[in-house]
C-alpha cells in the first residue's frame, strides 16, 4: 500500500511542472502588418510583410522581445525563456505586460528571399530590421513609448541598435549575448567562411538555384558546433572518442530543413553592425547580460567592460560558467539570470 502511494505521489510531483508549461500563453495573438515601399539601408524599395506575436493586454507596458539569427519570435515562447518569463506569477508576466514578439525580416513569417524574389530579395542588415520593428510599433500598435526591450543573439545586436538609434523609444534595455561592438575577429570570420562556402557551391547559382546546395548542410552544421554549446556542456556529452563520434555522425546525418538564401541572408546581416561610435546617444537604462562561456562573444576581450563605461546607467552581468550553462545559447535559460531582470524591474519602477 505505501508502495503504491508513494508512486502516486512522485507521479503528481513530477507531472506538475509539466502541465504547468502545457498551459496557453495569456491572450496569445498573431498577426502581419504590411509595409508599403519600405526603403532598405542599401537604397532599395520593396513592400515587406513583418510578422509578429503579441501576449497580454495592449493597455499594458509595452515590453519588446527580440530572437536571434535564424530564430523567431514564437521560437521565444519556450519552457526555459517564455515560460519562465510570461507565465503567471513570473517577472513579466503577460497578464501584466504587453508583450510583442516580432519576427525580424528574412526570419518567420516575415518576408525573405524564399518567399519568390531569391537572389533578388534586398540584401537588409540589422539597420533594416530595426526600422522595421520600429514602424510596427508606432504605426500598426500605436506605441509611442516601451517600457523595456530585451533582445538575445542578433536580437542583442538589434537591440543595441535600438538604444542608439531611437534613444527616446524606451525606458530600459537588456541586450543580452550581445558586445556593443564592431562584428569582427573570430565571430565574422567564422561567418564569413559560412558565406563564402556557400556561395562558392556551384548549385548556388548566385541565389537561384533549383536545389538546396548541399554545401549548406555541412557549413551549418560546423558553425553551430565551433560557436555555441560551451566548453564545460560540450565535454560533458562528448566525454571520449566514441562518444564525439557518434555525437558527430548524428549531426551530419542531420537534414537541415532552411532554405539556404534565408540562412546566408540572416548571417550576412551583421556585416556592418557597429554601433561604438553612437553608445554616447544612449539614454535608456541599461542591463547588458552575456555567460562567461560565449564563444561569440568571449568575455575575455573586455569589450564589454569598456562600452559599458561610456553608457550612464548601464549595468554588466556576466553569468558565471558551469554545467547549467551552454556557451552562446546561455542567455534563453532565464532561470540563470531571472533574479537580475527582477532587481532591474524594481530599481526602474518597471514592475
Amino acid at each position: 500500500m505505501l508502495k503504491r502511494k508513494t508512486k502516486f505521489f512522485m507521479f503528481v510531483f513530477l507531472t506538475i511542472p509539466f502541465f504547468g508549461h502545457c498551459l496557453g500563453f495569456h491572450n496569445k495573438k498573431e498577426s502581419d502588418y504590411v509595409i508599403e515601399h519600405f526603403k532598405f539601408n542599401n537604397g532599395k524599395t520593396e513592400s515587406i510583410k513583418i510578422h509578429y506575436t503579441t501576449l497580454g493586454n495592449p493597455d499594458n507596458k509595452p515590453i519588446l522581445i527580440l530572437h536571434g539569427t535564424t530564430g523567431s519570435g514564437s521560437a521565444m515562447l519556450n519552457n526555459s525563456f517564455g515560460h519562465a518569463l510570461f507565465d503567471k506569477g513570473m517577472p513579466l508576466d503577460a497578464e501584466k505586460y504587453f508583450i510583442i514578439l516580432p519576427d525580424a525580416i528574412g526570419t518567420g513569417k516575415s518576408s525573405k528571399p524564399s518567399d519568390g524574389l531569391k537572389g533578388d530579395f534586398p540584401h537588409y542588415d540589422y539597420t533594416d530590421m530595426v526600422n522595421a520593428q520600429y514602424q510596427l510599433l508606432k504605426n500598426k500598435l500605436n506605441i509611442e513609448h516601451i517600457a523595456l526591450i530585451i533582445g538575445n543573439s542578433m536580437g542583442g545586436m538589434n537591440t543595441w541598435k535600438w538604444v542608439t538609434m531611437y534613444p527616446d523609444y524606451m525606458t530600459a534595455a537588456i541586450p543580452m549575448a550581445a558586445t556593443p561592438a564592431p562584428m569582427s575577429s573570430r565571430n565574422w570570420i567564422m561567418r564569413k567562411m559560412v558565406i563564402n562556402a556557400i556561395k562558392d557551391d556551384p548549385d548556388w547559382n548566385k541565389g537561384f538555384y533549383t536545389k538546396q546546395p548541399e554545401q549548406f548542410q555541412l557549413v551549418y552544421n560546423y558553425y553551430n558546433i565551433a560557436t555555441n554549446g560551451g566548453d564545460i556542456a560540450w565535454q560533458k556529452q562528448a566525454y571520449n572518442t566514441e562518444e564525439t563520434e557518434k555525437i558527430l555522425k548524428d549531426k551530419l546525418n542531420e537534414r537541415v530543413t532552411m532554405d539556404t538564401n534565408d540562412f546566408l541572408y540572416q548571417w550576412d546581416a551583421a556585416r556592418n553592425y557597429d554601433p561604438t561610435k553612437d553608445l554616447n546617444k544612449i539614454k535608456a537604462r541599461i542591463l547588458a547580460i552575456n555567460s562567461e562561456d560565449d564563444e561569440r562573444n568571449p568575455a575575455s576581450t573586455d569589450l564589454m567592460e569598456k562600452a559599458i563605461q561610456k553608457i550612464p546607467n548601464a549595468k554588466y552581468y556576466l553569468i558565471p560558467a558551469s554545467e547549467k550553462t551552454t556557451g552562446h545559447g546561455t542567455t534563453m535559460i532565464a532561470d540563470l539570470w531571472k533574479a537580475q531582470l527582477i532587481l532591474f524591474l524594481e530599481e526602474n519602477n518597471l514592475n
